[in-house]
């Protein structure tokens, strides 16, 4: 008897369906084959469909199963295939009928329970495209399927209770979503408050301008002055993410596996902070079946590297294209796909091999050609693809012992900052983008025109810098975003002024 079970296969963000034929034979030997190019962990279902029938107390037939995964020329990968294999099976055997447009996913226990799968977002977003009413998913996983209302999701906990369900013994109830689920910013959560900064105000405006606009900042200061702090201060400061936004980050933790049993919506922008000894896989995505690289994690967050010119430079000259572009392309012989990797890139460094170039009291030890070897880690290209650079100079300790905290919190700079992105999701409706950051050279002329003042000392910084095109352009990007946190309709020259201050990183590095 051949039955057919609808499920589905994620490739990167996308999906696409996958039909599970499972054919019971009549005649022959007890068996159990999976084909259609299945992974390991998809033959290894065999073991784990058998088991779990066996312990929910219904007999396995003892007879010759073939399943196909069509189309069989694509790989499958995961195991979120027991769920059809072992309801094909039941109704090959017990011989009830499953309900049209239907999807099933899950992966099995050995005792016949439903564990968290990976994907379940993905799988409800396309049902929703591909004209599906329903999907059989874990009950760990529900909740965030729910998130698409045009679908009913059953959560199913174990395998007789699906049986029960399809029998029409016990009716399985669609799960409602659940918003208390969703990952909101928690104020206890963030590791510094803004206010917990001593001194260090050139910085932390140079933060809080990257902040409403999503530039990337460079910051570079001696050892403990203060640039992890204003880093791991950032995310206070960042408003929660929007609805389109906020999809478009869950569909990656969703698809990694990263969303836990019962979650929901991410709301809150991610902080990603990998270490300098991380590969170039693990930074940009990649591997045999192309996932997710720490730059995808960090879309429409922040992606913070510490010691930035530790790096090796090899890995830094992979953030070109993404940085440009906001996505990755990742090409492999058995896949190609393509990541979001819109992020705002957060890098500090010391200036110096020893740390202490040009500090007050400490000397430096580094000679020049050190310094430049030091400074030569990390390429042109990359430099100018950073808007902001600022210093962070070493603290007083007289300050430091007042042992008193800026008025101002995080929680105050937040809702200028707040402010101003909602000014540019305003500006930029129907333009795809939502932040400053991300205009195109087109955009950059229909929502910044320049006054023949504000051109002027453009055009005279320029020469005197040096900049390229790019660089003449994120400073006018950078002009908008102090004229929004300002609230005013057009750039001044003040607003250009200050832009200009975080333009180059020449003098930090001097000797």
């Amino acid at each position: 008897m051949l039955i057919k079970i609808g499920s589905a296969l994620n490739i990167g963000l996308d999906t696409m369906a996958v039909d599970c034929e499972i054919n019971v034979a009549s005649r022959g030997l007890p068996g159990f084959d999976i084909v259609g190019l299945p992974s390991k962990a998809v033959d290894e279902s065999k073991e784990r469909v058998r088991t779990a029938i066996i312990n929910s107390n219904i007999d396995f037939p003892a007879r010759k199963i073939t399943v196909n995964l069509a189309p069989a020329d694509v790989p499958k990968e995961g195991s979120f295939y027991d769920l059809p294999i072992a309801v094909g099976i039941l109704c090959a055997e017990i011989g009830f009928s499953v309900p049209k447009k239907s999807l099933f996913f899950g992966e099995l226990s050995l005792d016949g329970d439903l564990r968290h799968t990976k994907g379940a977002l993905l799988l409800a977003l396309f049902a929703k495209e591909a004209g599906f009413k329903q999907i059989f998913i874990p009950k760990a996983s529900a909740n965030e399927a729910a998130i698409v209302p045009e679908i009913k999701v059953y959560p199913v906990e174990s395998l007789s209770q699906l049986l029960d369900h399809l029998l029409n013994k016990k009716l399985l109830k669609p799960a409602k979503y659940n918003n208390s689920a969703c990952f909101e910013l928690d104020e206890n959560r963030v590791d510094f408050d803004m206010s917990e900064i001593l001194g260090q105000e050139q910085a932390k405006r140079a933060v809080e301008i990257a902040a409403a606009g999503g530039h990337n900042i460079f910051m570079v200061g001696s050892p403990g002055a203060g640039k992890t702090m204003l880093a791991r201060a950032l995310p206070g400061i960042l408003p929660p993410l929007q609805d389109p936004e906020s999809l478009e980050v869950t569909k990656i933790y969703s698809v990694t596996g990263n969303i836990p049993a019962q979650g929901s919506l991410i709301r809150i922008r991610p902080f990603r902070s990998p270490h300098h000894t991380i590969s170039q896989v693990g930074l940009i995505g990649g591997g045999t079946n192309p996932s997710p690289g720490e730059i995808s994690l960090a879309h429409r967050g922040i992606l913070f590297l510490d010691e930035f010119n530790e790096f090796p430079r090899s890995v830094l000259e992979a953030l070109r294209q993404p940085l440009e572009d906001g996505i990755v392309s990742i090409a492999r012989s058995k896949a190609r796909v393509k990541y979001p990797a819109e992020f705002m890139l957060v890098a500090s460094s010391n200036p110096c091999p020893c740390g202490y170039l040009n500090h007050p009291k400490k000397a430096c030890i580094c000679s020049p050609r050190e310094v430049f070897k030091y400074r030569k880690r990390t390429s042109g290209p990359i430099l100018d693809r950073i808007d902001l650079f600022t210093e962070v100079p070493p603290v007083d300790i007289q300050e430091l012992s007042q042992e008193k905290q800026s008025l101002e919190k995080s929680i105050d700079i937040r809702k200028r900052v707040a402010k101003a992105r909602k000014i540019q999701v305003q500006r930029f409706q129907g333009q795809g983008i939502y932040t400053n950051s991300e205009m195109k050279n087109n955009q950059i002329k229909k929502f910044c025109p320049l006054s023949k003042e504000v051109k002027k000392i453009l055009h005279q910084a320029g020469v005197m810098l040096q900049i390229s095109a790019r660089s003449y352009y994120k400073m006018i990007k950078a002009a908008r975003t102090i004229a929004d946190l300002e609230g005013s309709l057009e750039i001044q020259v003040s607003h250009m002024a200050e832009a200009l201050q975080y333009a180059q990183p020449v003098k930090m590095y001097e000797k």
